[in-house]
């Protein structure tokens, strides 16, 4: 039998699977949120056969928001899709998460995302705590952002044991680059889904588990990263790992410049009727001379005219 993608956990209500981009916030000249190109974006990667939106991710720049513009992310992005929407809510603290949590939830989204708390040190307890408070506080799903890198805060397969069994956890969107930790906790948990979260790893993480691929990539060129999943699913693996080469070089591309300029900077020299902007401060934009630099690069890749 050839191979097919991984199924979602038996725990996960909403079944994710296929591409979930992370779906950008975009902001007009002055910085300040632009509502209508939000969910312009969001509409594209659905267009372009995403299966699922993930606002307030990290290319959400989540982290540089203040709650009222977190909370008018969510709602017009809710409202800008037909399809599953799993909204980022997670914060440093466990009250504004749970605060968080349950207005996603009245705004009618389909499942919450919480990163791993940050800047403070968190030992299993603390995780286990933070994660039962918000299962609790709500009656979607709560899937775990696992980004170590970024939060100081790895979780251990214990404390993903551990994880598991609280009722409302419904799957893993692991960023951490760990393939052993990965491939541990998909055999451990086939009642979680898991979601690949780094663009290097597609291929890969679809071989270990993953049902759903989290790319920064298909926030972009949603149609690349759709179809290295459905040459997968259809048991094209020679295809699909041509196309994961592609997709590395279309992230080195984008790494070009400071982090994170690349997937806007690419958005706006695709022809499309909508402009997300550049990014908060303290994120900078790609200069001139990079900009050029990967516009050249995505038209020796055939990805732009």
């Amino acid at each position: 039998m050839p191979a097919s993608a991984p199924d979602p956990g038996t725990a996960d209500p909403l079944a994710l699977r296929g591409v979930v981009p992370p779906t950008v916030t975009a902001f007009d000249a002055d910085g300040t949120v632009d509502h209508e190109a939000t969910a312009a974006h969001a509409q594209f990667v659905v267009e372009g056969g995403a299966s699922a939106v993930f606002p307030l991710g990290t290319n959400g720049e989540f982290a540089l928001l203040t709650g009222d513009e977190r909370r008018a992310v969510v709602e017009t992005v809710a409202g800008a899709v037909g399809v599953p929407v799993i909204a980022g809510v997670g914060t440093a603290s466990t009250r504004e998460t749970v605060a968080n949590a349950r207005h996603a939830e009245a705004t009618g989204v389909d499942g919450v995302v919480v990163v791993t708390p940050y800047y403070y040190p968190l030992d299993g307890d603390a995780a286990v705590g933070h994660y039962r408070a918000v299962a609790d506080a709500v009656d979607i799903p709560v899937y775990i952002y696992h980004i170590p890198s970024k939060t100081g805060n790895e979780l251990s397969l214990a404390t993903l044991d551990r994880l598991a069994a609280v009722d409302g956890i419904a799957g893993v969107k692991d960023s951490s680059k760990d393939v052993p930790w990965l491939a541990q906790a998909v055999d451990a948990h086939p009642e979680l889904t898991f979601l690949a979260g780094s663009d290097s790893l597609l291929f890969p993480g679809l071989e270990v588990g993953c049902a759903g691929l989290v790319s920064a990539v298909a926030n972009v060129f949603p149609e690349l990263v759709v179809a290295l999943y459905d040459a997968y699913d259809a048991g094209e693996e020679d295809e699909a790992r041509r196309l994961q080469s592609r997709v590395f070089d279309v992230r080195s591309a984008l790494k070009r410049g400071p982090y994170m300029a690349g997937v806007k900077t690419a958005l706006s020299l695709r022809d499309l009727d909508f402009d997300v902007g550049g990014l908060r401060a303290p994120l900078r934009t790609m200069n001139d001379d990079q900009r050029t630099a990967l516009q050249a690069d995505l038209r020796n890749l055939g990805l732009l005219e």
